[in-house]
């Protein structure tokens, strides 16, 4: 499953225990975690994956000021170019959960959408994480672009706005085996530092 989310938000901010507690349960229910394998919220999401003995991805990009892999990776891949990034941070994921974030995080948000959209992906699970952070655009996009007839009500719909990590991981779970037929395969882990 592939988090997208904001490389600025500190250990100590609300958001990144959110993205936390999302990483740990989609571990516990059996998922990946792929991230962007930056810093902030995608740590977050994959140091909460590793905690619970849960798999850990990222798809990092070179930037000359920021971006650097997080330490709560398993395994990473370096990208010099974001639309290659993007293509595989969409590739091989069941589901898509946006946290807050800014022009990076939207970017993938909407790719996503737009993919979903137009059917050139199937009709995975596109959560948004953050009911008061996105609550401008969620009113412009329901309020602006369905009214105008931009987008149909059906695609604004498709997206799950919940501020609940146990809510996102069920809606993921549920789908991921209604719908694409994945099941959960009980596996040990054992990490370099003891046991799970």
């Amino acid at each position: 499953m592939t988090v997208f989310g904001s490389a600025r938000y500190e250990e100590s901010h609300p958001y990144y225990e959110l993205g936390r507690e999302l990483g740990a349960g989609l571990a516990r229910a059996g998922f990946t975690v792929m991230t962007g394998g930056g810093p902030g919220l995608m740590e977050a999401a994959n140091r909460g994956a590793q905690e619970v003995g849960g798999h850990s991805l990222g798809s990092n990009i070179q930037l000359t000021h920021e971006e650097q892999p997080n330490p709560y990776l398993d395994s990473f891949v370096q990208f010099k170019y974001f639309f290659v990034r993007k293509v595989m941070l969409a590739k091989y994921s069941y589901a898509f959960v946006s946290l807050p974030g800014g022009y990076g995080t939207l970017d993938e948000l909407f790719e996503i959408a737009t993919l979903i959209q137009t059917h050139k992906m199937r009709d995975f699970p596109c959560v948004i994480m953050g009911r008061e952070y996105y609550k401008p655009l969620l009113d412009f996009l329901s309020g602006t672009l369905v009214r105008e007839g931009a987008i149909d009500q059906a695609d604004f719909d498709r997206l799950i706005v919940t501020d609940s990590a146990e809510e996102a991981v069920e809606h993921i779970r549920e789908a991921a085996i209604r719908k694409f037929g994945l099941h959960y395969v009980e596996r040990a882990r054992q990490r370099p530092n003891g046991p799970v």
